[in-house]
């Protein structure tokens, strides 16, 4: 392929995306009002292909959103809610005895509601770990394992998980191996009053509204492609992965709010991710270089659930954001 040809290719790939995002904005408006940070974020991680997990309280239209994002691609939903009694059998599925043609009896595999393109753990805080841990194969191995056999699940896969920050009596914290493997932690926050005035207004009335299906899951798949293949710079990544380093406490060059306030800082995915998403997020902008811009835009949500503060911070009244914003002023 010649030069040429390779960035005309490239051109268009990058005013698809970004006429992609427009459209799906578009849409996702007929249903969800504001949110529109919350939008593009859960759009950067299903373009790069991550899970998300969604903090905020109970009635800010959470599964609304997710599964407006599933109607508008076209993708097959499915919603789990967790429980204290859930077990790993009910999400994954199980082996059940039916009759043959023969007159025989043969085991058959029922599938659970893990087998979906977006599935939605609602308050996933709210099951045992062991039920917990039955998501962690899924979302790193994208495969379930039922009774010693494999089950490939469907492609694109995506586990959007909401937890409520409020009640926590009674609730199982996610360990911090299966948080790492969130791209995302996505803080659903109140609307303004004016967006308010426009939900009561539109979901007190008849609701008329109907999403069109602007995309298939080959799409999908063909824009994690597109991502990936989006050149990053060497200061870029190097700006990714110190923004990683700095975070852990008693390190070489570690500041010393770090090492006050931090018990645990983030490891490799961050800057995985932190590069992954700022080019879904460059294209999605129109462009086809990510930088530092992009990075920083994202600190927020990939760091918020892998810096772990102390007790000195909490005494101290410090937020893992205000320890992100600091670092971000730290880091050149």
């Amino acid at each position: 392929m010649t030069a040429s040809a390779s960035y005309e290719q490239d051109r268009q790939a990058v005013e698809k995306l970004a006429d992609a995002s427009k459209r799906i904005r578009e849409e996702l408006s007929k249903a969800v009002v504001g949110q529109e940070e919350v939008i593009d974020q859960l759009l950067i991680a299903l373009f790069a292909g991550g899970h998300c997990l969604l903090t905020g309280a109970p009635g800010l239209a959470k599964t609304l959103l997710v599964r407006s994002i599933s109607d508008v691609f076209s993708l097959d939903f499915s919603r789990i809610q967790f429980t204290p009694d859930l077990m790993p059998a009910d999400i994954v599925g199980t082996e059940i005895l039916q009759e043959t043609e023969g007159g025989g009896r043969a085991l058959k595999f029922v599938r659970g509601p893990i087998f979906g393109n977006i599935v939605l753990a609602d308050e996933i805080n709210r099951t045992p770990p062991k039920t917990q841990a039955a998501l962690l194969e899924a979302m790193q191995e994208h495969q379930v394992t039922a009774a010693g056999t494999r089950y490939t699940l469907e492609e694109p896969f995506f586990v959007l998980a909401t937890q409520n920050p409020i009640e926590m009596d009674g609730t199982y914290p996610l360990p911090e191996a299966q948080l790492d493997r969130f791209m995302f932690n996505v803080y659903v926050d109140y609307l303004s009053e004016d967006d308010e005035v426009s939900v009561i207004t539109k979901t007190t009335g008849k609701e008329d509204y109907k999403l069109e299906t602007l995309f298939s899951a080959d799409e999908v798949r063909s824009f994690h492609d597109i991502v990936r293949k989006v050149p990053v710079a060497e200061e870029v990544a190097r700006f990714a992965v110190r923004l990683a380093t700095l975070s852990r406490p008693n390190g070489k060059e570690t500041p010393e709010f770090i090492n006050n306030w931090v018990s645990w800082g983030a490891g490799l995915r961050a800057g995985q991710f932190l590069v992954l998403g700022g080019k879904a997020r460059a294209l999605l902008r129109g462009r086809a270089h990510v930088t530092v811009d992009d990075i920083r835009a994202l600190a927020e949500p990939v760091l918020r659930h892998r810096i772990l503060l102390n007790y000195r911070a909490e005494a101290d009244g410090v937020s893992v954001e205000k320890v992100i914003e600091k670092l971000l002023a730290e880091v050149k």
